[in-house]
């Protein structure tokens, strides 16, 4: 199972193509799906992930309008995405809008997925947790 860790500052460039650091590319050899996320962003998930993703979407329809709702969202805002000889990817236009990715775009990992942010959105969410981190706070 692939993990993801680290930190990177990458650019699209004017096709809305990303290059994917080479550190993550292995796993994304024969594709990788890229879906919406919390707070604004952008995951790409391996094959073995998305399903279990799938499955844990799958499970949430049935709980409700509200969800089921939400799962469909999710599901119509998924895209398949390959990765080229020099790493590049297609992000499609409706998921640049949704993270507001145009430039800059700041590439981590985040454990069993990679993260795609607006660089100021991604300052936004983690600034406060990084003050904690350095206050030494555990609330």
């Amino acid at each position: 199972m692939a993990r993801f860790f680290g930190r990177f500052e990458h650019t699209l460039d004017g096709k809305g193509r990303l290059i994917l650091p080479a550190k993550f590319r292995a796993p994304f050899e024969a594709g990788g799906f890229l879906t919406q996320n919390l707070d604004g962003c952008l995951a790409l998930w391996t094959a073995d992930e998305f399903d279990v993703q799938m499955s844990f979407m799958q499970e949430r329809a049935a709980s409700g309008r509200s969800d089921r709702n939400l799962v469909r969202l999710w599901a119509s805002n998924s895209s398949e995405v390959d990765v080229d000889r020099q790493g590049r990817m297609m992000i499609p236009a409706q998921l640049r809008e949704f993270a507001a990715l145009e430039g800059d775009v700041l590439v981590h990992g985040a454990i069993d997925r990679i993260e795609l942010w607006n660089p100021g959105r991604w300052d936004e969410k983690v600034r406060p947790e990084e003050q904690r981190l350095a206050d030494g706070s555990d609330e």
